[in-house]
């Protein structure tokens, strides 16, 4: 229970410090059918969060590693604690993860497979709880951003940022607060033995997200079927550089399905862009990284998959 001479919501903000403290879980639970033989993937976030639920549709038998911090995860990559990262990538309602795009720059690593999740999110609270006694969420912020009309439907319910969403039903479960819900995925209430209390509360029912499966590079394999190509490239400092660049896209008749620019760092107003291209063919993808060139100061292949459906 909550103690009487502390606010509970700086009990709540206690667990976030002991977060970013906190090492690699070197010996995280199994899940459910899961094997000591399984695929060792970190994730950013608790067991029971959406990464978890991609990382199990990708590979059924994962020994799931949890990682506190989305760094952490490409650390584990590139030590070889584990043999993959599962990490999103990009949600059709809040964008891009900018993050993971710059530390899938920063580390020798490749994309090896993508999927999509749809997100349904639901209130999660203790068992015995009722709707009306909660007037405190927590949840990860692109969660509570993607459920505001719930939120605005229930205005006893203050909203508050958590790091993670499973990590709010944790923290939830641990405290035996019954005036306090999370927000995260069914998988998450059944992992911590929470109970819904209303499901889907989510403002649009058109929310997937994007995860990639990656790799260290020298251990990625490529699926012979990769219909799809993520590249990274920085322009020389010219006019029409970008433009030119494109053009060869163009003329190879590769369709780009996504494309857009992240700062340099230390280096201001310099930009490196990131691109999504539809491939018909290994060829195809070689032929444009090789045109691109030219028009370049630099170009890294993220790798090459098939396209999710």
């Amino acid at each position: 229970m909550s103690s009487p001479h502390k606010n509970p919501v700086d009990l709540w903000y206690g667990a976030i410090k002991h977060v970013e403290n906190a090492p690699l879980f070197s010996s995280p639970k199994l899940p459910t059918g899961a094997t000591d033989t399984g695929m060792r993937i970190a994730i950013q976030g608790e067991p029971g969060s959406f990464s978890h639920e991609a990382a199990m549709k990708m590979v059924t038998d994962a020994i799931i590693v949890p990682c506190s911090l989305s760094a952490d995860v490409f650390a584990a990559l590139q030590e070889e604690t584990v043999e993959a990262a599962v990490i999103p990538i990009e949600n059709s309602l809040a964008g891009s993860v900018s993050e993971h795009f710059d530390l899938l720059l920063t580390h020798d690593v490749k994309v090896e497979r993508e999927t999509l999740l749809r997100i349904r999110h639901n209130l999660i609270a203790i068992s015995g709880a009722t709707i009306g006694e909660i007037d405190r969420v927590f949840s990860h912020p692109v969660a509570l951003a993607q459920c505001r009309q719930f939120l605005a439907n229930h205005p006893r319910m203050e909203a508050f940022a958590f790091y993670d969403t499973a990590g709010s039903v944790k923290q939830l479960v641990e405290l035996r607060d019954h005036h306090a819900a999370a927000i995260a995925s069914e998988a998450a209430a059944h992992y911590y033995g929470a109970q819904i209390l209303q499901a889907d509360i989510e403002d649009r029912p058109e929310n997937f997200t994007r995860f990639f499966l990656v790799r260290r590079s020298k251990d990625a394999v490529t699926d012979p079927k990769a219909n799809k190509m993520s590249l990274a490239f920085s322009l020389e400092n010219r006019p029409g550089s970008l433009a030119a660049a494109l053009a060869e896209f163009s003329a190879l008749g590769t369709n780009l399905t996504k494309i857009e620019s992240r700062p340099v760092h230390g280096k201001p107003w310099e930009y490196i862009f990131y691109v999504d291209c539809q491939i018909q063919s290994p060829e195809e993808g070689s032929m444009a990284i090789k045109a691109l060139a030219p028009h370049c100061a630099m170009v890294k292949e993220l790798g090459r998959y098939r396209e999710a459906q």
